[in-house]
This record gives C-alpha cells, structure tokens and sequence, in this order.
C-alpha cells in the first residue's frame, strides 16, 4: 500500500473512493488507515476548505481517497459542507463511504438515507464499535443492511478493527444503491411533479435532485438552471408553487418523515442494556465539560502541559541543552573556526556565522531553541486531540466566548494557536461566519503566543515569578477586553454552536508520534527558510549599517518602555517571526541586559506585537488587505502603549525592583 499527494484532476482510469460523515466521526483516521500515511492537503478549487486525498491499492487495484468535510445532510448550509457534496457531484466517486458514529446511530442515518435515495454507491461504515460495546450497546447490523440494501461494516477505525472489511467491501461493491426509500402519498406527488420536469443529466438521481429543489438548494438551482436551460422556467415555477403551497409544512414534514422512516430502520437493530454502563471515559467527558469541575481540569491541563512539559521541559531542559550544550559550546565554536579558516573574504564569514550568521544565529535559533520547544508542544496538542479532549473543551467555553462574538468552535484555533499562529489563522477559516473569523484572526495576532514564543517567556519569566503572574494578568485582560469590544462593535450574527464528541480515551502512542511528527516536517520546512532570510536581511543590514540605524531609530521607542536600545533587535526579530523575537530576548537575558521589570515589559509588549511575517501573510491570504492593515496598526498601537503603561505602573509601585 503507497500513499501520495494527488490532485482532482488525477486520472479517470484511478478509481475513487469518498470518505462522508459528520464532523468526529472518525473520517480521517480510516482515511488514514487506508492511504497509508498521512498526506499533504489542499484547498479545494475556488474556496478555502481544506481537502485530503491519498492513493491506496486495494484488492491489487489503484484508488484515490478522498477525505471530505464534515456534513450533516445533503442539503448543505455550511462552506464545508458545500465542498463535501461538490466532491460527490463533480469527482463521481465510485464508492462512497457514510463514516458514523455507532453511539448515535439512528441520529447519523438520517444522512444514509439522503445519501441512498440520490442514487450514490454507499458503504455504510458503523464506527466507534468499541466505545458503543463498553456502553453497553449492541447491533444486529446484518439486518440494518438487509434493510438498507447497502454493505454495512462494524468498525472501531482508531483501533484497526473493520478496517479489512472495508477494503473488501469497496472493491466488491457493484452497482447497486440502496433499497428504494418511500414517504407520504403526498410527499411523493410533490416529487414526482417535479421529478418529471428535470430532463438534464445529473450525478444525484432526480428524485434527491427534486427534493433539493424543494428544500431551496440555491447550488442545486444553478446546477438545474444548467442542465435544463429553457426548459427551467417551468421547472421553477412548479418548485415556487409547491414551496408557496407547503410553505408551512414541507422541511418540517420531510424531517419528521425521515425521522419516522429511521426509527422504523433501526427497530430491532439496536439493543439497549437495562442499566446504562458509564466508563471511566464518559465519567471523564462528563467533569470536563461542567464549568465547577471542567475550568480546574482545563487550569491543570495548561499548568502539567503548557508550563510545564512546553515551558519547563521543553524550553529549560532541552533548550538548555542542544542551544546552551550543543551549540554554543561544541558546535558555533568548531564551525566558526572552521570556516573563517576556509573562507578569506570577511563578508562571507560573517554571512555563514558572524553575529547574524545563518548558521550561528539562524540554525542555532531554530534547532536549538525553537525545534525543542515546537516539538514538545505538538506531543502535547497530539494527546489532547487523541484524548478526545479538545470537542469537550470547545463545549466549556463556548458560553464564554460568546461575549467576544465566537462559539465553543473557535477554541480549535485558539488552542492551534499556541503552537503556530500561522496554522492557526488558516484553521479559522472553518468558523462559521466572517464576523467570528475576523475576530478570531484579531485575538491571534493579538494576545496568543505561539509554542516557540511562549515556551521562551514562560522559561525567562520562570525565574522571575511576579513577572510570570503580571504577564499573565496582561495577556488575560488584554485578550478579554479586546474580544468584547470586538464582539460588541462588529457587525453580525452570534454563530451557532454545535459539535459532535469523540469518545474520550487513551491517546495511541502511534496517532501521537505520527500527528507529531506530520506536524513537526510541516511546521520546520516553513520555519527554517524564514529564519535563513531573517539572518541574511539582519547580515546586509549589518554590513551596511542600516541595522544601527533602524536599531537607532526604535531607540526612543524602547525607552519609552523602559528598554535598553539592544531590545529594538528582539522587535525586528519578532517581525520575522514571533519565536525569533523571543529567542532575542533569552540572547539578552542570558547577557544580563534585562532586569525583572524590563524583562516583563519585554515579555508582555513582544506578545502582543504585530504578527510575525508568516501569520500576516496568511491573514492577508484569508481576510484580505484592508483587514489586516487594520489588525497590523491597531495591534502595534496596542502592544507600544500597553507596553509603556505597564512600565510606568511597574516603575512607580516598585513591584520587580
């Protein structure tokens, strides 16, 4: 079995196989036991939803897979769901694979039927056997796909389990598509009226086609629009009569009837225990999400995880090894004399490893303080995401994002944040509506330090306990204040919120390791070029002297936050990237440049300072210009000022000497 990157317009000889199914049901890990590996993703065409897709061989054949966006139904409402049908209607898969939930299976075949009745080849994969088996559920599946007319697999992807059959099962699926679904006598006169107007040539069958017509599908309208040409105003017209004469009834109708038709489905197929057995990971999922129990589970999360495995361990222990060890004493010593005795010309050696050398500053800040400190927190993100713990966090503070104008959802970036800010603003596009989107691209740039950034300060600030609770205070004040103002201010709907949980369990070391290290080669293949021209723009400024003239230039900048003007070069390293910037002032730290004070107000303006290079790339490339113009001035505005009341507060209390 290989697995590759592959791009839509692969081949038609390729067959393909579409992964469905609501968000958390487990789509990406059979993906990922299918393809092998896990691979590069894209935007699908003309949006910003992500799409992954991967070749597999099974049964001695070649497919691609595609791993789609979360969807509840057919009819679609959100862009990720837009995207998902898009890849039904537009790529033809072959198979498509419904991925659900055992432990909400009559809520989830909702979706199969839709899925049957337009006419697409289905493989119903039931999964999460083993959480539904420890709750005491069991399944008669073999008569759910007697009465689906469509294979049905028992799967627990996470656990390997179900994953042969499914294999089997796509290579021998034939043509068949389901038993015939039937409502009302009433229900089915509108849809056959008009059904028997619709001419075209269509990837869902008409009978879906008619039903998403009358449900007011604007997608799917267009693709009649199309396909029908001057036949489509009759066809519109007998949708708007029907729609006017059911206009109180019809999507109620259909829901309770489909509702109906799947209760009738799963009779006999599901048997529930006399008494409900809780496991210890439901008990868990139930104290997570309580706010009396949940916030000191999340406080002790952050304190073993951020502060201390990221912060202590990972940015003390390591850092101080492989930067303090390694490079500063066994490795910048022998190849800075190795090549200024090689290399002649001065400006070379400077380039190579000067005091902005690529390989003395450059290679020794991303390997030697940033690689150790990113790497420790994507084990930590690995485990939390394994856990099943991140959906149950979304859900605790969902009622408390509200004030800022974002849901529970949002905590997905926010959390992806403190690792990368840069993947994190990308991620925001999954949110509901642009409003919650440029409010979380605000907050972002604003207060939430990537892993590199903070794993430095919480490691200078460790030593001064007073600067760490006062940054702390800073960070939490800021990011509330701003958040509602911006929710208050903005134009817009507060989104909704709504998001299935995973089962709570132990994290695999497998899923770990491999999330870890898929995220480590996507994270060090961006950073690494970014700090090589860093320290060749930071080289040409300093054999040209423009490097003292922007030092001097901030000068009076930094003092008017109580700086020394060596801190100025910590802010434009900050400009290239964030975890730069804090690497520049560990430089003057461990150069006794800074005191407790000046070390705080350091911390707290450098957090909140504009974003780095690649975040505000990717904001330009999500939000536009006129958005992250404003974002960038209004955000160094803040930091400068914030920075100068703090100093002068810190200055007259005499609180860090």
């Amino acid at each position: 079995m290989s697995a590759s990157a592959v791009t839509p317009d692969t081949p038609q000889s390729l067959r393909r196989v579409a992964l469905v199914g609501n968000p958390n049901v487990g789509k990406s890990v059979l993906f990922n036991a299918l393809t092998g590996s896990y691979v590069t993703v894209s935007n699908y065409p003309g949006t910003s939803v992500e799409v992954s897709r991967g070749n597999a061989t099974i049964a001695d054949e070649a497919w691609q897979v595609i791993d789609t966006p979360g969807m509840y139904a057919v009819h679609t409402i959100t862009e990720e769901e837009r995207v998902a049908r898009e890849i039904l209607l537009n790529e033809k898969p072959d198979v498509v694979l419904h991925v659900l939930d055992a432990r909400n299976l009559e809520r989830m075949l909702a979706m199969t039927i839709q899925l049957i009745e337009a006419g697409l080849p289905v493989v119903l994969v039931v999964n999460i056997m083993d959480e539904a088996e420890r709750m005491g559920l069991s399944f008669d599946l073999s008569l759910l796909q007697q009465r689906l007319g469509i294979p049905v697999i028992a799967a627990a992807t996470a656990r390997k389990r179900g994953i042969e059959e499914i294999k089997t099962a796509i290579a021998g699926l034939g043509t068949s598509c389901g038993l015939p679904i039937s409502y009302s006598r009433l229900l089915e006169r509108d849809i056959a009226e008009v059904s028997r107007l619709l001419l075209g040539s269509y990837v869902l069958s008409r009978r879906a086609m008619a039903l998403l017509l009358l449900q007011g599908d604007e997608e799917v309208s267009g693709l009649a629009a199309q396909q029908e040409g001057e036949r489509y105003p009759a066809l519109a017209e007998k949708v708007r009569e029907i729609a006017f004469e059911r206009r109180e009834s019809f999507h109620l109708d259909l829901s309770m009837e489909r509702k109906e038709i799947v209760t009738r489905l799963v009779r006999g197929v599901i048997s529930l225990p006399d008494k409900r057995r809780e496991t210890w990971g439901s008990r868990l999922s139930t104290l997570a999400v309580q706010p009396l129990t949940g916030i000191p589970l999340l406080l002790l999360t952050l304190y073993f995880g951020l502060y201390k495995f990221v912060g202590d361990f990972g940015a003390g222990t390591l850092v101080d090894f492989l930067e303090g060890e390694l490079f500063e004493k066994l490795f910048n010593p022998w190849i800075t004399n190795l090549l200024t005795g090689w290399i002649p010309w001065w400006w070379l050696q400077e380039l190579l490893v000067g005091e902005y050398g690529i390989i003395t500053l450059g290679l020794r800040y991303a390997v030697g303080i940033i690689l150790p400190i990113v790497t420790t927190f994507f084990i930590f993100f690995s485990i939390l995401e394994d856990a099943g713990y991140l959906p149950r966090l979304a859900l605790l503070v969902d009622r408390g994002f509200k004030w800022f104008g974002l849901s529970g959802r949002s905590v997905i970036p926010m959390v992806l944040g403190f690792g990368c800010s840069t993947m994190a603003t990308m991620v925001t596009r999954t949110l509901e509506t642009v409003r919650e989107r440029v409010i979380a691209t605000l907050l972002l740039a604003l207060a939430i330090p990537c892993s590199a950034q903070l794993g430095v300060i919480l490691a200078l600030l460790a030593r001064t306990p007073g600067g760490l609770l006062v940054w702390i205070a800073c960070m939490t004040l800021l990011f509330v204040l701003v958040g509602v103002l911006a929710g208050k201010l903005l134009p817009g709907e507060a989104p909704m919120f709504y998001m299935e949980l995973p089962p709570m369990r132990l994290p695999q070391l497998s899923n770990v390791l491999t999330k870890t290290y898929t995220r480590m080669q996507w994270y060090f293949l961006e950073i690494l070029p970014l700090f090589v021209l860093a320290s060749v723009l930071m080289w040409l400024g300093k054999i040209t002297g423009g490097m003292e003239k922007l030092v001097n230039a901030m000068t009076p900048l930094m003092q008017g936050i109580g700086l020394p003007k060596e801190a100025a070069i910590a802010f434009i390293f900050g400009f290239f990237r964030r975890d730069y910037g804090a690497a520049g002032l560990y430089d003057l730290q461990s150069k006794g440049l800074l005191d407790g004070r000046q070390l705080t107000v350091a911390a707290v303006t450098l957090t909140l300072f504009i974003p780095c290079v690649a975040q505000f790339l990717m904001m330009l490339k999500e939000r536009g210009w006129k958005v992250s113009l404003a974002i960038f001035v209004f955000v160094s505005l803040l930091a400068f000022g914030s920075g100068y009341l703090l100093n002068q507060l810190l200055v007259t209390t005499r609180l860090l000497g």
